[in-house]
């Protein structure tokens, strides 16, 4: 601090979905962080067993507890409780759920779980007058994509409003129309971090629509190979630390230095494509979305699987000081088979 002013106070953090893959990298990489006061980590189930040296020691740095995000009585029970005012939260970090378990398209007329939570993560933030800062980390599958690959978007470009947007993108959509329509609130300050395809070493890949859940035989429309921007799931991680020690307000492109192909990263990532002609493709999702969720023609032939981009990101190093630190390449496993690796660039 300057002479004469204040040393700024540390931010309590509490992160949520902190026992899925991109959470726990958060917690780690916060609790490294000697600018970080408290720590306090929401998940879904029982902590994970990496969290056991962070719960040690005395007055607690650190503390965990499962809670549904989705229902409105286990949250507000928590954000009154006294574990939650010991704590002295004033910093909420909002990681979306995105493990292999991720949701599929929500069924026609309902809410999805994301767009849920967010609500709630939301509504509780807002009525909570200790915290100050939200920073919710969000998909850059918002934007309205165009034929080609030639989209390169930043954070004035077009969303995609259309009323009846792919399944997979339209809990992406509510929830970032959720935490942009906070943006400039005087009380709170909101930074929606706009992720692309987040690769971590190993073949995992987070948060691309047309890749989320199981390995299972997927397909794309002939002809097309879009490209895609991707990130490593540290820088990630350095780019939610980024904001949390920021005072910058708004939405935030990130992206790593790479792009590769859609048919490139499911290869790698063990999530290979079929290519199938598009008009099979849409008869196919229209006679399945008959019998079971809405109409499935988008997720098969939609705009993510037609049309590549790359992200704008000068905001985000402007605003937030941040710069992608890592590449995403191909390395040796131990068996000698070849594999997606993440290694400081």
């Amino acid at each position: 601090a300057a002479p004469g002013r204040p040393e700024p106070l540390m931010p309590n953090v509490l992160i949520t979905h902190s026992d899925e893959p991109l959470g726990r990298r958060v917690v780690k990489l916060l609790w490294h962080d000697e600018r970080i006061g408290r720590i306090f980590a929401l998940g879904s189930g029982a902590a994970p067993r990496a969290f056991d040296t962070f719960q040690a020691g005395v007055p607690p740095r650190f503390a965990y507890a499962p809670i549904d995000l989705a229902r409105h009585r286990p949250m507000s029970d928590f954000f009154h409780s006294k574990r939650f005012r010991e704590f002295g939260i004033d910093t909420v970090v909002h990681v979306p759920q995105h493990g292999v378990a991720s949701e599929g398209p929500p069924l026609a007329g309902k809410v999805s779980s994301r767009a849920a939570e967010a609500r709630l993560v939301l509504q509780r933030t807002l009525a909570t007058r200790s915290i100050r800062s939200l920073v919710a980390v969000g998909s850059a599958f918002v934007y309205r994509l165009f034929p080609g690959n030639a989209n390169h978007l930043s954070e004035a470009s077009e969303l995609d409003l259309d009323p009846n947007p792919a399944p997979g993108l339209r809990p992406w959509i509510d929830c970032d129309m959720l935490f942009h329509g906070e943006i400039g609130s005087p009380r709170l300050r909101v930074a929606l971090l706009r992720l692309p395809t987040v690769v971590a070493s190993g073949g995992y890949v987070y948060l691309h629509p047309g890749l989320a859940g199981r390995a299972v035989p997927r397909f794309r429309p002939l002809g097309f190979d879009p490209l895609c921007a991707v990130i490593s799931d540290k820088d990630a991680a350095r780019a939610v630390q980024a904001a949390v020690h920021s005072d910058a307000a708004g939405a935030f492109n990130l992206a790593g230095r790479e792009a590769l192909p859609l048919s490139v990263l499911g290869r790698w990532t063990r999530r290979p494509f079929l290519p199938v002609p598009g008009p099979l493709l849409r008869a196919a999702g229209a006679g399945v979305g008959r019998f079971l969720r809405d109409p499935l023609r988008d997720a098969l032939d939609g705009p993510h699987l037609r049309y590549g981009f790359t992200l704008d990101t000068s905001r985000a190093e402007r605003e937030l000081g941040f710069r992608p630190q890592y590449r995403i390449g191909l390395a040796r496993a131990g068996d000698g088979g070849l594999r997606l690796e993440t290694a400081r660039a």
